[in-house]
Protein backbone atom coordinates (compact mmCIF):
# COMPACT_ATOMS: atom_id res chain seq x y z
CA UNK A 1 0.00 0.00 0.00
CA UNK A 2 1.43 3.37 -0.84
CA UNK A 3 2.16 5.75 1.89
CA UNK A 4 -0.18 8.67 1.75
CA UNK A 5 2.06 11.93 1.71
CA UNK A 6 -0.16 14.74 2.10
CA UNK A 7 1.54 17.65 3.80
CA UNK A 8 0.22 21.67 5.42
CA UNK A 9 3.19 23.67 4.71
CA UNK A 10 2.48 26.76 7.23
CA UNK A 11 4.84 29.90 6.91
CA UNK A 12 4.03 33.91 6.57
CA UNK A 13 7.38 34.04 3.65
CA UNK A 14 5.62 33.40 0.63
CA UNK A 15 9.04 32.49 -0.82
CA UNK A 16 9.61 29.84 1.50
CA UNK A 17 6.23 28.38 1.06
CA UNK A 18 6.69 28.39 -2.86
CA UNK A 19 10.13 26.93 -2.72
CA UNK A 20 9.20 24.04 -0.37
CA UNK A 21 5.67 23.17 -1.73
CA UNK A 22 7.26 22.93 -5.22
CA UNK A 23 10.16 20.59 -4.40
CA UNK A 24 7.76 18.74 -2.05
CA UNK A 25 5.33 18.29 -5.00
CA UNK A 26 8.04 17.17 -6.99
CA UNK A 27 9.11 14.11 -4.69
CA UNK A 28 5.15 13.07 -4.92
CA UNK A 29 3.75 15.28 -1.49
CA UNK A 30 0.36 16.45 -2.19
CA UNK A 31 0.98 20.11 -0.98
CA UNK A 32 -1.70 22.36 1.18
CA UNK A 33 -0.33 25.62 2.04
CA UNK A 34 -0.97 28.58 4.11
CA UNK A 35 0.49 31.62 4.83
CA UNK A 36 -0.86 32.27 8.58
CA UNK A 37 -2.27 29.67 11.30
CA UNK A 38 -5.15 31.18 11.00
CA UNK A 39 -5.48 30.34 6.74
CA UNK A 40 -4.08 26.50 8.68
CA UNK A 41 -7.30 26.28 11.08
CA UNK A 42 -9.54 27.12 7.72
CA UNK A 43 -7.98 24.30 5.64
CA UNK A 44 -7.85 21.87 8.44
CA UNK A 45 -11.79 22.43 8.45
CA UNK A 46 -11.76 21.14 5.05
CA UNK A 47 -9.03 18.31 4.64
CA UNK A 48 -6.50 16.45 7.08
CA UNK A 49 -3.15 16.05 6.16
CA UNK A 50 -0.58 13.26 7.34
CA UNK A 51 1.88 15.70 8.44
CA UNK A 52 1.72 19.63 9.24
CA UNK A 53 5.19 21.65 8.93
CA UNK A 54 4.82 24.87 10.20
CA UNK A 55 7.04 27.90 10.80
CA UNK A 56 7.80 29.28 14.15
CA UNK A 57 8.12 33.13 13.58
CA UNK A 58 5.17 34.43 12.41
CA UNK A 59 2.99 37.31 12.89
CA UNK A 60 -0.27 37.45 14.89
CA UNK A 61 -0.54 33.29 15.43
CA UNK A 62 2.94 31.91 16.03
CA UNK A 63 4.11 28.63 15.85
CA UNK A 64 3.70 27.46 19.31
CA UNK A 65 0.92 29.22 19.91
CA UNK A 66 -0.54 27.27 16.45
CA UNK A 67 0.14 24.03 18.35
CA UNK A 68 -1.11 25.00 20.88
CA UNK A 69 -4.67 25.77 19.41
CA UNK A 70 -4.38 22.25 17.18
CA UNK A 71 -3.56 20.24 20.44
CA UNK A 72 -7.15 22.18 21.74
CA UNK A 73 -9.17 20.30 19.40
CA UNK A 74 -9.35 16.53 19.62
CA UNK A 75 -9.66 16.22 15.92
CA UNK A 76 -6.64 18.16 14.98
CA UNK A 77 -4.09 16.97 17.66
CA UNK A 78 -2.94 13.89 16.70
CA UNK A 79 -2.00 15.06 13.14
CA UNK A 80 1.98 14.96 13.07
CA UNK A 81 3.72 18.21 13.71
CA UNK A 82 7.03 19.35 12.28
CA UNK A 83 8.37 22.92 13.56
CA UNK A 84 10.04 24.68 10.39
CA UNK A 85 12.93 27.19 12.05
CA UNK A 86 15.73 29.68 11.20
CA UNK A 87 16.92 28.93 14.83
CA UNK A 88 19.09 26.19 16.18
CA UNK A 89 17.98 26.88 19.79
CA UNK A 90 17.86 23.54 22.45
CA UNK A 91 15.54 25.85 24.85
CA UNK A 92 13.35 26.62 21.36
CA UNK A 93 13.43 22.89 20.34
CA UNK A 94 12.56 21.62 23.96
CA UNK A 95 9.69 23.86 24.34
CA UNK A 96 8.49 22.43 20.95
CA UNK A 97 8.72 19.02 21.94
CA UNK A 98 6.90 19.77 25.11
CA UNK A 99 4.35 20.58 23.14
CA UNK A 100 4.39 17.09 21.29
CA UNK A 101 6.35 18.27 18.26
CA UNK A 102 7.69 14.95 16.47
CA UNK A 103 10.66 16.90 15.40
CA UNK A 104 12.67 20.04 14.33
CA UNK A 105 13.56 21.17 10.53
CA UNK A 106 16.29 24.49 10.26
CA UNK A 107 15.40 25.72 7.17
CA UNK A 108 19.03 25.74 5.75
CA UNK A 109 19.00 21.92 6.12
CA UNK A 110 19.27 20.85 2.20
CA UNK A 111 15.69 19.85 0.68
CA UNK A 112 16.98 16.27 -0.03
CA UNK A 113 17.33 16.36 3.31
CA UNK A 114 13.57 17.59 4.23
CA UNK A 115 12.42 15.27 2.21
CA UNK A 116 14.30 12.21 3.54
CA UNK A 117 13.06 13.18 7.07
CA UNK A 118 9.52 13.77 6.03
CA UNK A 119 9.52 10.16 3.82
CA UNK A 120 10.92 8.22 6.89
CA UNK A 121 8.38 9.83 9.47
CA UNK A 122 5.42 8.84 7.36
CA UNK A 123 6.56 5.36 6.41
CA UNK A 124 7.23 4.66 10.62
CA UNK A 125 3.57 5.89 11.10
CA UNK A 126 2.21 3.57 8.05
CA UNK A 127 4.27 0.66 9.48
CA UNK A 128 2.71 1.41 13.00
CA UNK A 129 -0.76 1.66 11.45
CA UNK A 130 -0.31 -1.38 9.92
CA UNK A 131 0.72 -3.38 12.79
CA UNK A 132 -1.83 -2.07 15.12
CA UNK A 133 -4.50 -2.98 12.81
CA UNK A 134 -3.64 -6.71 12.55
CA UNK A 135 -3.29 -6.78 16.35
CA UNK A 136 -6.83 -5.21 16.71
CA UNK A 137 -7.95 -7.35 13.45
CA UNK A 138 -6.69 -10.49 15.40
CA UNK A 139 -9.16 -9.91 18.16
CA UNK A 140 -11.96 -8.95 17.09
CA UNK A 141 -11.92 -12.50 15.02
CA UNK A 142 -11.02 -14.03 17.90
CA UNK A 143 -14.14 -12.58 19.14
CA UNK A 144 -16.29 -13.68 16.19
CA UNK A 145 -17.23 -9.78 15.87
CA UNK A 146 -18.40 -8.59 12.34
CA UNK A 147 -20.28 -5.60 11.42
CA UNK A 148 -21.10 -6.90 8.11
CA UNK A 149 -22.25 -10.55 7.32
CA UNK A 150 -19.79 -12.89 6.18
CA UNK A 151 -22.54 -15.02 4.08
CA UNK A 152 -25.21 -13.77 2.08
CA UNK A 153 -28.94 -15.00 2.37
CA UNK A 154 -31.54 -16.69 0.06
CA UNK A 155 -34.30 -15.06 -0.75
CA UNK A 156 -36.80 -16.86 -2.98
CA UNK A 157 -37.14 -15.12 -6.54
CA UNK A 158 -34.90 -12.27 -5.05
CA UNK A 159 -30.81 -11.81 -5.66
CA UNK A 160 -29.15 -10.00 -2.83
CA UNK A 161 -25.76 -8.75 -2.72
CA UNK A 162 -23.20 -6.35 -1.42
CA UNK A 163 -20.19 -4.17 -1.42
CA UNK A 164 -18.30 -3.16 1.31
CA UNK A 165 -14.96 -1.33 1.70
CA UNK A 166 -13.69 0.58 5.46
CA UNK A 167 -12.34 3.31 5.59
CA UNK A 168 -8.36 2.79 5.51
CA UNK A 169 -9.42 -0.77 6.22
CA UNK A 170 -10.21 -0.20 9.45
CA UNK A 171 -13.65 -1.51 10.69
CA UNK A 172 -15.84 1.64 10.91
CA UNK A 173 -18.85 2.46 11.49
CA UNK A 174 -21.26 0.94 8.83
CA UNK A 175 -23.04 -2.19 9.54
CA UNK A 176 -25.11 -4.52 6.95
CA UNK A 177 -27.33 -7.44 8.34
CA UNK A 178 -29.73 -9.97 6.50
CA UNK A 179 -32.50 -10.98 8.82
CA UNK A 180 -34.22 -14.50 7.69
CA UNK A 181 -37.46 -14.55 9.63
CA UNK A 182 -38.77 -17.49 7.55
CA UNK A 183 -39.23 -18.75 4.04
CA UNK A 184 -41.47 -15.19 3.30
CA UNK A 185 -39.79 -12.38 5.11
CA UNK A 186 -36.30 -11.31 5.02
CA UNK A 187 -34.98 -7.57 6.75
CA UNK A 188 -32.21 -6.11 5.08
CA UNK A 189 -30.24 -4.07 7.62
CA UNK A 190 -27.91 -1.00 6.14
CA UNK A 191 -26.91 1.49 9.30
CA UNK A 192 -23.98 4.46 9.64
CA UNK A 193 -22.72 5.06 12.85
CA UNK A 194 -21.56 8.63 12.66
CA UNK A 195 -17.50 8.76 12.88
CA UNK A 196 -14.36 6.65 11.65
CA UNK A 197 -12.79 3.35 12.63
CA UNK A 198 -12.77 1.63 15.98
CA UNK A 199 -14.99 3.94 17.85
CA UNK A 200 -17.92 3.83 15.04
CA UNK A 201 -17.41 0.43 14.60
CA UNK A 202 -17.27 -0.42 18.31
CA UNK A 203 -20.70 1.16 18.66
CA UNK A 204 -22.10 -0.39 15.39
CA UNK A 205 -22.57 -3.46 17.70
CA UNK A 206 -24.83 -1.58 20.38
CA UNK A 207 -27.12 -0.22 17.35
CA UNK A 208 -27.24 -4.17 15.38
CA UNK A 209 -28.23 -5.57 18.45
CA UNK A 210 -30.89 -3.45 19.31
CA UNK A 211 -32.44 -3.47 15.74
CA UNK A 212 -32.22 -7.40 15.96
CA UNK A 213 -33.74 -7.71 19.20
CA UNK A 214 -36.83 -5.55 17.61
CA UNK A 215 -37.14 -6.86 14.56
CA UNK A 216 -37.60 -10.41 16.18
CA UNK A 217 -39.83 -8.65 19.27
CA UNK A 218 -42.11 -7.49 16.62
CA UNK A 219 -42.68 -9.92 14.24
CA UNK A 220 -43.24 -12.46 17.58
CA UNK A 221 -46.06 -9.95 17.97
CA UNK A 222 -47.24 -10.02 14.76
CA UNK A 223 -46.14 -6.82 13.70
CA UNK A 224 -44.60 -6.17 10.35
CA UNK A 225 -44.72 -2.69 9.99
CA UNK A 226 -41.00 -1.65 9.32
CA UNK A 227 -42.09 1.99 10.51
CA UNK A 228 -42.98 0.43 13.99
CA UNK A 229 -40.73 -1.90 14.20
CA UNK A 230 -37.52 1.25 13.42
CA UNK A 231 -40.11 3.05 16.21
CA UNK A 232 -39.18 0.80 18.81
CA UNK A 233 -35.22 0.82 17.58
CA UNK A 234 -35.77 4.70 18.23
CA UNK A 235 -37.14 4.34 21.79
CA UNK A 236 -35.07 2.06 23.31
CA UNK A 237 -31.56 4.58 21.81
CA UNK A 238 -33.20 7.50 22.86
CA UNK A 239 -33.58 6.20 26.55
CA UNK A 240 -30.13 4.32 26.86
CA UNK A 241 -27.49 6.36 27.86
CA UNK A 242 -24.71 4.62 26.32
CA UNK A 243 -25.36 5.11 22.78
CA UNK A 244 -27.87 8.31 22.70
CA UNK A 245 -25.45 10.78 22.03
CA UNK A 246 -23.67 8.58 19.04
CA UNK A 247 -26.05 9.24 16.11
CA UNK A 248 -26.53 6.89 13.56
CA UNK A 249 -28.50 6.35 10.29
CA UNK A 250 -30.79 3.55 9.41
CA UNK A 251 -31.89 1.77 6.49
CA UNK A 252 -34.61 -0.99 7.07
CA UNK A 253 -36.05 -2.98 4.28
CA UNK A 254 -38.69 -5.40 4.28
CA UNK A 255 -38.55 -8.70 1.75
CA UNK A 256 -42.05 -10.52 1.10
CA UNK A 257 -41.30 -12.95 -1.33
CA UNK A 258 -44.98 -13.88 -0.79
CA UNK A 259 -46.20 -10.36 -2.26
CA UNK A 260 -43.31 -9.76 -4.29
CA UNK A 261 -42.65 -7.02 -2.47
CA UNK A 262 -40.06 -4.93 -0.42
CA UNK A 263 -41.75 -2.25 2.41
CA UNK A 264 -39.17 0.22 3.70
CA UNK A 265 -38.50 2.82 6.24
CA UNK A 266 -35.55 5.14 7.33
CA UNK A 267 -33.53 7.00 9.75
CA UNK A 268 -31.53 10.11 8.06
CA UNK A 269 -30.11 7.79 5.72
CA UNK A 270 -29.74 8.47 2.07
CA UNK A 271 -32.97 7.79 -0.49
CA UNK A 272 -33.14 4.58 -2.15
CA UNK A 273 -32.55 3.92 -5.57
CA UNK A 274 -35.44 1.95 -7.12
CA UNK A 275 -34.84 0.47 -10.97
CA UNK A 276 -38.19 0.10 -12.53
CA UNK A 277 -36.88 -2.65 -15.35
CA UNK A 278 -40.40 -2.37 -17.37
CA UNK A 279 -40.43 1.51 -17.72
CA UNK A 280 -36.26 1.34 -17.90
CA UNK A 281 -36.77 4.85 -15.19
CA UNK A 282 -34.39 5.05 -11.87
CA UNK A 283 -35.71 7.35 -9.48
CA UNK A 284 -35.35 7.80 -5.57
CA UNK A 285 -37.42 6.44 -3.09
CA UNK A 286 -36.65 8.81 0.36
CA UNK A 287 -37.90 8.71 4.15
CA UNK A 288 -38.57 11.66 6.45
CA UNK A 289 -37.22 9.30 9.41
CA UNK A 290 -34.85 11.60 11.34
CA UNK A 291 -31.60 9.76 12.68
CA UNK A 292 -31.74 7.08 15.55
CA UNK A 293 -32.61 8.31 19.39
CA UNK A 294 -32.24 12.21 18.12
CA UNK A 295 -35.72 12.64 19.06
CA UNK A 296 -38.57 10.36 21.05
CA UNK A 297 -40.68 10.02 18.20
CA UNK A 298 -38.39 9.93 14.90
CA UNK A 299 -41.50 10.94 12.63
CA UNK A 300 -40.85 7.76 10.61
CA UNK A 301 -42.96 6.60 7.76
CA UNK A 302 -43.41 3.35 5.66
CA UNK A 303 -43.78 2.40 2.02
CA UNK A 304 -44.15 -0.57 -0.13
CA UNK A 305 -42.89 -1.43 -3.65
CA UNK A 306 -44.42 -4.08 -5.70
CA UNK A 307 -41.39 -5.46 -7.72
CA UNK A 308 -41.70 -7.13 -10.91
CA UNK A 309 -38.52 -9.54 -12.80
CA UNK A 310 -35.55 -7.23 -13.27
CA UNK A 311 -36.73 -4.84 -10.67
CA UNK A 312 -33.52 -3.75 -8.63
CA UNK A 313 -33.32 -1.75 -5.16
CA UNK A 314 -29.86 -0.02 -4.24
CA UNK A 315 -29.37 0.67 -0.18
CA UNK A 316 -25.81 2.34 0.36
CA UNK A 317 -24.27 5.02 2.78
CA UNK A 318 -22.47 8.02 2.20
CA UNK A 319 -19.17 6.94 1.69
CA UNK A 320 -20.47 5.88 -1.87
CA UNK A 321 -21.19 9.33 -2.74
CA UNK A 322 -18.61 11.27 -1.01
CA UNK A 323 -15.40 12.08 -2.31
CA UNK A 324 -12.57 14.68 -2.21
CA UNK A 325 -10.94 17.29 -4.50
CA UNK A 326 -8.85 20.55 -4.27
CA UNK A 327 -11.60 22.40 -2.56
CA UNK A 328 -12.05 19.33 0.39
CA UNK A 329 -14.91 16.92 0.78
CA UNK A 330 -17.78 16.83 -1.65
CA UNK A 331 -20.83 15.31 -1.52
CA UNK A 332 -23.08 13.86 -4.52
CA UNK A 333 -25.79 11.68 -4.99
CA UNK A 334 -25.95 12.29 -8.80
CA UNK A 335 -22.41 10.82 -8.80
CA UNK A 336 -23.37 7.11 -7.97
CA UNK A 337 -27.03 7.83 -9.86
CA UNK A 338 -24.35 8.47 -13.10
CA UNK A 339 -22.17 5.42 -12.26
CA UNK A 340 -24.86 3.08 -12.00
CA UNK A 341 -26.95 3.88 -14.95
CA UNK A 342 -24.53 1.74 -17.45
CA UNK A 343 -24.76 -1.14 -15.53
CA UNK A 344 -28.88 -1.52 -14.69
CA UNK A 345 -29.10 -4.47 -17.35
CA UNK A 346 -26.15 -6.37 -15.95
CA UNK A 347 -25.30 -8.55 -13.14
CA UNK A 348 -24.32 -7.15 -10.10
CA UNK A 349 -20.74 -8.78 -10.28
CA UNK A 350 -20.12 -7.06 -12.88
CA UNK A 351 -20.67 -3.22 -11.32
CA UNK A 352 -18.44 -4.34 -8.34
CA UNK A 353 -15.81 -4.19 -10.34
CA UNK A 354 -16.48 -0.87 -12.26
CA UNK A 355 -14.29 1.75 -12.37
CA UNK A 356 -16.61 3.76 -9.84
CA UNK A 357 -15.86 1.45 -7.09
CA UNK A 358 -12.08 0.41 -7.78
CA UNK A 359 -11.63 4.55 -7.49
CA UNK A 360 -13.91 4.43 -4.10
CA UNK A 361 -10.89 1.36 -2.69
CA UNK A 362 -8.40 4.13 -3.84
CA UNK A 363 -9.04 7.34 -2.60
CA UNK A 364 -12.29 6.69 -0.61
CA UNK A 365 -12.66 9.15 2.64
CA UNK A 366 -15.58 7.39 4.35
CA UNK A 367 -16.66 4.13 5.21
CA UNK A 368 -18.57 2.87 1.98
CA UNK A 369 -21.57 0.30 1.51
CA UNK A 370 -23.86 -0.88 -1.17
CA UNK A 371 -26.50 -3.48 -0.66
CA UNK A 372 -28.47 -4.65 -3.95
CA UNK A 373 -31.44 -6.45 -4.21
CA UNK A 374 -33.23 -7.49 -7.53
CA UNK A 375 -36.09 -9.24 -8.31
CA UNK A 376 -35.26 -12.57 -10.49
CA UNK A 377 -38.96 -14.72 -10.98
CA UNK A 378 -42.24 -13.89 -10.60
Amino acid sequence: MAVSKKILLVDDNPLVLEMMGRALAKEGFNCLKANSANEAMTILEQQRPDIILSDYHMPDVDGFAFRQNLIAVPAYKDIPFMFLTSEDDNELMLKGINLEAVDYILKDTPLPVVVTKLNNFLSTVREQHERTLKELSVAAMALNLHSVPQKLPVIKGFEADFWHKPFQNYPGGDFIDFITIDARYTFIILGDVMGKKWGAWYFSFGFLSYIRAAVRICIAEGNFSTKSILQKINAVVYHDPVVNDVLSSLSLVMVDTQAASITYSGAGDLPLLYYNALNDELKQIGSSGMLLGLMPDGDFDEQTIALNTGDRLFIFTDGIIDFEDTDGKKTDYNTFTRAITPYLKQPFATFKKSDFLQDKIVAHIDDCSLIHLQKTIQ
